[in-house]
């Protein structure tokens, strides 16, 4: 891939003519919509947890194939990256009764890091229902549902729920009457907050708001290097203040305003379409770097407009999650809070690892922007690719 990237960019540079950009951007947008995006994606599982007065039932959503495969998920965010993954793709491909059947026979280890607590005390899960869907595209991902009981003891102590830290993120949720929701968000086998068994938990209005600036903070760093790398293909077009406070700007008010659109469903664009789109506007950025673009307004107008497309990668992680209805303009500023401080924080890092030693060396173009740029771009090139082709 990286010598055909290299080709791509050396013609870009010999043509160096805005058409030939153009050109190629139309060529990616146009072949977009005729293909399938991979989905090897780590994605959390979703557990709906409903607890009474003497049981608790949990629901999980989840991609089954990765605890039959015993992957370590932890961390991992592709699959494909696991040296299970080629059993995981086989398991992909067995008919449901199959999986069912292999599912079962792990049952009984995978049910020991399965943790439902009372008062300290441990209690055993017993497996209901399984639901496993027909095979289908085998590249995309089939969430399974798992049902999941315990009695509790008797009294009003609260249940607190968890797993394993290889069993990967896991998003709880407790929902009341009317539009009370917890949601807590387990990553590295933490455990829940207490459930009570009469109502739902519930957090405090600056604890909550904490969780999702932190949250937002961690959808850029260190999770979302595809935003990572946009945004230092902003910072390597031009160190001067000026140029970098308008794109930043422009960035962020785009993504703002399509993160609120799509949490509450206003807008709603299949991620089959956006992720790829997002890779495509890393490259964009990066060759127009190399081809050494102008500040204008026409460059601040594709800022903003891969803007709305990045709030819209956003918003999947706040769909995935949920948001509590009673909270949830301050929950979604909070995760847009911690977005930013993510994003500042990469282009601080920047200015102090690159910026403030060369930035002013006769050299730091030629040397350090075009090649940080080529390096940017084609491994935005690749994500398109893989999104899109693979």
């Amino acid at each position: 891939m990286f010598p055909t990237g290299f080709v791509i960019i050396n013609y870009l540079l010999r043509r160096g003519v805005k058409s030939t950009l153009h050109g190629v951007l139309l060529a990616i947008l146009t072949g977009l919509f005729a293909a399938s995006a991979t989905a090897h994606e780590v994605r959390p599982a979703i557990g709906d947890v409903e607890v009474t007065q003497d049981a608790v039932r949990l629901d999980l959503r989840l991609a089954l194939e990765g605890l039959v495969a015993g992957i370590d998920l932890a961390g991992l965010d592709d699959t494909d990256n696991s040296p299970l993954s080629g059993y995981y793709d086989q398991l992909r491909a067995l008919p449901p009764a199959d999986l069912e059947t292999a599912f079962n026979d792990i049952w009984p280890a995978i049910k020991d890091g399965i943790r439902i607590e009372v008062d300290g005390a441990e209690i055993e899960p017993s497996l209901g229902d399984v639901q496993i869907p027909e095979v289908g595209d085998t590249d995309i991902a089939r969430d399974s549902v798992l049902t999941l009981t315990a009695q509790l003891p008797d009294g009003d102590a609260p249940v607190m729920i968890g797993w394993n830290a290889t069993y990967g993120p896991l998003v709880l949720r407790q929902v009341g009457e009317g539009d009370a929701l917890y949601t807590g968000y387990l990553e590295g086998g933490q455990m829940s907050d207490p459930l009570p068994r009469e109502g739902v938990a519930e957090l405090g209005a600056l604890q909550e708001f904490g969780r999702y600036v932190v949250l937002g903070f961690e959808h850029i760093v260190p999770k979302g290097l595809d935003h990572i790398l946009f945004v230092l293909g902003l910072f390597f077009f031009s160190l001067h203040l000026r140029p970098l406070l308008w794109q930043v700007t422009a960035f962020t008010v785009a993504h703002t305003v399509t993160l609120a659109l799509a949490t509450l469903k206003i807008v709603t664009i299949s991620p089959e379409i956006v992720e790829p789109l997002i890779a495509a506007s890393i490259v964009y950025i990066a060759v127009e770097n190399v081809l050494g673009g102008q500040m204008n307004m026409r460059r601040i107008v594709v800022i903003f407009a891969f803007g709305l497309l990045h709030g819209l990668g956003f918003a999947s992680v706040l769909g995935e999650i949920g948001m509590n209805p009673s909270r949830l303009i301050a929950d979604l500023v909070a995760f847009n809070i911690g977005v930013e401080l993510g994003q500042l924080a990469v282009i601080l890092a920047a200015f102090l690892l690159v910026g403030i030693w060369f930035a002013k060396k006769d050299w730091y173009r030629a040397v350090i922007a075009i090649p940080a740029s080529v390096i940017i771009g084609l491994i935005g090139f690749w994500w398109f690719v893989e999104r899109t082709i693979l």
